[in-house]
């Protein structure tokens, strides 16, 4: 009987010995995941502890530590020669002057109106009001409990100073006035760049370049729209037909970016309902003579701009002005010389050297205002321009020109610069008080007046806003040192609320106008979507984070403000929440995935995950969230939810859900 064949076995083969290598390749492996656990540990609790006392006074040996207790008992006096260090930042000397000036016109407005002032809002208060203004979100766990280490009274200063030098400063101012200037709109294809002109403005606020320079350069600019980023300014309204800049709408928006007059209703009619008066105002050195505005006051303006001529691929060049039009009730058209509206004596061609207009073998000069670079020191914050031109081989060149005694020809004036000129001149303050009053609305949300961009000449201006002009004038148009002065103010130290017990009062409109009290403005669209995702983070989202956390930040905003609705160039009309915003606030996909608990990126798993105890948690998710310490009773009722809830992290992430959608969160006060 056959027997089934069975294969031989292979023969047993020991397992070779573990080499040196492979021990060493293993221990390598254990100890990287170890680094990356440690590395997630100390990300996740960066920022949450709390100490019991701050950290002395270096300087101030003999300071005593303050407790970082509730805000309820903090309160600070208003910001005088006593009680607020100027040693920061240049004119120290002159903001100081500025504020006692101030302080004595606020205390006299309001004796004058018989009113109560609501005492002072503590630090963190105003500590968000400075993120709100100046980066578009509230302050971070991270960037409070920095600021709890310091003396109270340093804290508001420090939090200023930070953001100034703050890379997110620069892009957010940037991004409001690149609206103010070209508009949120895409503009004409292909000749308009908008992220590289906003990029620009970024560059110039970081390089602390002077208002009136920074707006020279955008009236002056020529060249290519890709290399010279000014140029988009221009380009941005070129019209389809003959691709040049439409004269028209620029001096429409020049006038009410630059001067804060609106201007378009004289582009068809005269003025004929009293909405726009022209002539040179008392508070600016005139004779206060006012007359109705006609429309050669805008056609006039106009006329400045036809001398930015497109040339293809050379771009923006400086051209002879060439402008007609046809007023209403004439006949046929006339040509239209360039002038100003109002203050038409600071308008003055007898610089002849410096408003040459360069011809076309002649536009490359070698030193031109219009393509003079400025070298600065960003880590310094140092400026140096180049040095200035012999006056002796600048006079020269402009006699072998102009061989003739007295000035040139009109036609050879270069009249964008002449404009530029008149626009930025010290003596026109109306240029200073625009500028003036579309910071303080970003700082207060609010504007002084009623509007923004619509300033009279014929108004008396507000004393305070006047008396920040001027300074804003003789600080050189320095921008951090009109933000210093404006937070420094006893306005903007002010509570939203009045007292409690015998000093309360019911704020009414009369005390807002008066800055008796803080403005309650509603956030605006980016500032809700960036309070929201900064709270939802511990550690501050700026440059330093991760690409991955800001691009994830940045679709997060885009989606939301799609939703949520962005009001684009009008972005500080004041209009009430809508039903859709309420929505998209309760039920958005921006609040579930802030609220959320994420174990990895959310301030609620890490709160919940490292806080000592339930009243620490509730006072952290307040922190984060609201820039503010509960009081007893809210934190009592949070602590009884947590601990009488179905789940420990479904009731943190309820609280996170609550605070997201209280009125609170919403308003800046």
């Amino acid at each position: 009987m056959n027997e089934p064949f069975v294969s031989p076995a292979p023969p047993h083969r020991d397992k070779p010995p573990r080499t040196f290598r492979s021990k060493i390749g293993k221990l390598a492996r254990f100890g990287f995941a170890g680094f990356c656990v440690l590395s997630t540990f100390a990300f996740l609790t960066s920022g949450m502890s709390t100490p019991d006392a701050s950290t002395p006074d270096a300087s101030n040996p003999d300071a005593k530590p303050q407790r970082s207790g509730n805000g309820a008992d903090d309160t600070s006096d208003f910001p005088n020669a006593a009680s607020v260090s100027f040693s920061r930042g240049p004119h120290a000397e002159e903001r100081l002057a500025v504020q006692q000036t101030i302080h004595e016109l606020w205390e006299s407005r309001i004796a004058e109106d018989q009113l109560e002032t609501a005492p002072p809002a503590d630090w963190l208060t105003v500590c968000r009001r400075l993120s709100l203004a100046l980066v578009g979100t509230g302050l971070s766990l991270e960037e409070i409990r920095k600021l709890e280490s310091h003396p109270e009274q340093e804290r508001v200063e420090r939090h200023r100073e930070s953001l100034l030098s703050d890379p997110r400063f620069h892009d957010y101012w940037a991004e409001r006035f690149t609206r103010f200037y070209v508009g949120a709109d895409e503009g004409p294809f292909l000749v308009y760049r908008r992220r590289r002109f906003r990029t620009w403005l970024s560059d110039q606020f970081a390089a602390q370049i002077r208002y009136d320079d920074l707006v020279r350069r955008l009236i002056t600019a020529k060249g290519l729209w890709t290399d010279r980023p000014e140029v988009n300014f221009y380009t941005v309204t070129f019209d389809s037909g003959n691709g040049q800049p439409d004269p028209i709408r620029m001096a429409a928006r020049t006038c009410r970016a630059f001067l804060g007059i609106r201007i378009d209703c004289l582009q068809c009619h005269d003025d004929f309902l009293g909405n726009v008066s022209m002539g040179d105002p008392l508070w600016m050195g005139g004779d206060d003579d006012f007359r109705e505005g006609t429309q050669q006051d805008f056609h006039a303006l106009a006329a400045f701009f036809t001398a930015a001529k497109n040339e293809g691929l050379q771009g923006l060049k400086n051209r002879t002005p060439n402008y007609h039009y046809q007023y209403l009730d004439a006949d046929e058209e006339v040509e239209v010389q360039p002038n100003v509206p109002y203050r038409r004596d600071l308008l003055d061609a007898s610089e002849t050297s410096t408003d040459l207009n360069p011809t076309p073998e002649t536009d490359s000069p070698a030193r031109d205002e219009d393509t003079e670079e400025t070298l600065v020191s960003l880590n310094a914050s140092e400026q140096t321009t180049p040095a200035e031109p012999n006056q002796t081989d600048e006079r020269n060149a402009t006699e072998e020109r102009h061989p003739t005694d007295g000035p040139p020809p009109p036609d050879q004036w270069n009249q964008r610069r002449r404009l530029a000129r008149w626009i930025t001149h010290p003596e026109n303050v109306q240029f200073a008080r625009a500028f003036v009053v579309r910071a303080w609305t970003l700082m207060f949300g609010s504007p002084p007046g009623n509007a923004v961009d619509d300033l009279p000449l014929n108004e008396d201006p507000n004393p305070i806003v006047m008396t920040l002009s001027k300074a804003f004038i003789d600080s050189g148009y320095d921008i951090r040192n009109l933000i210093r002065m404006m937070s420094d103010m006893p306005a903007f130290r002010v509570d939203s609320q009045s007292g409690e017990g015998d000093g309360a009062f019911e704020v009414t409109e009369r005390h807002e106008r008066a800055m008796a009290v803080f403005p309650i403005v509603r956030l605006r669209a980016e500032q809700v979507a960036g309070a929201a995702i900064q709270s939802s983070r511990v550690k501050t989202l700026d440059r330093e984070t991760s690409f991955l956390l800001r691009f994830q930040q940045y679709q997060e905003e885009q989606d939301f403000l799609k939703r949520y609705g962005d009001m684009g160039e009008d972005e500080f009309t004041r209009d009430t929440a809508t039903i859709t915003q309420r929505l998209v606030m309760l039920n958005g996909k921006l609040t579930s995935d802030v609220s959320k608990w994420n174990p990895i990126l959310n301030t609620t798993s890490h709160v919940g995950m490292f806080a000592a105890d339930h009243a620490k948690v509730v006072e952290s998710l307040y922190l984060a969230t609201l820039n503010r310490y509960p009081t007893p009773r809210e934190s009592e009722h949070f602590v009884g939810r947590i601990e009488e809830g179905n789940g420990r992290k479904n009731a943190i992430v309820d609280i996170v859900w609550v605070l997201l959608n209280s009125s609170e969160f919403a308003w800046n006060h």
